[in-house]
């Protein structure tokens, strides 16, 4: 059996899986962070938010590959999530970095239920892709 750049693409993605759960571990540790006041919003904000386009590249990255590779049922799985992106940033509050958390508002219960409640969504999917591109 050859190696073939479908492989290549599903170890890559593999590998890229892991950073992103420990991306939305973190991210998950920090809403629950301000939830119970452990750290202000401005600071939790300028920690988050430079995580958010490495996320999406990375994730957009290994998908790029599977849509070179011909992977189709993999970039199948991962096109909602990648609209979901896509979507959020384009409807990101208005600031002046890059970034989807806005430190006026994060602090509303709404806002940071939904963060906490996207983060847990995330963590679940990345660890389904992680297993499915281990086994895949």
């Amino acid at each position: 059996m050859a190696f073939t750049f479908a492989a290549l693409a599903y170890i890559i993605a593999l590998l890229f899986t892991a950073f992103l759960i420990f991306f939305v571990i973190y991210h998950i540790i920090g809403f629950d962070e301000l939830k119970t006041d452990y750290k202000n919003p401005i600071d939790q904000c300028n920690n988050l938010n430079p995580m958010v386009l490495p996320e999406y590249f990375l994730h957009l990255f290994f998908n790029v590959m599977f849509l070179f590779a011909g992977e189709w049922t993999s970039l199948l799985l991962n096109c909602p999530l990648i609209a979901y992106h896509i979507n959020r940033y384009m409807n990101r509050p208005v600031m002046s970095g890059p970034g989807l958390y806005d430190p006026t508002s994060i602090m509303n219960a709404d806002q940071l239920n939904r963060a906490q409640k996207e983060g847990w969504i995330k963590l679940a999917f990345y660890l389904i892709s992680f297993f499915y591109y281990l086994y895949r």
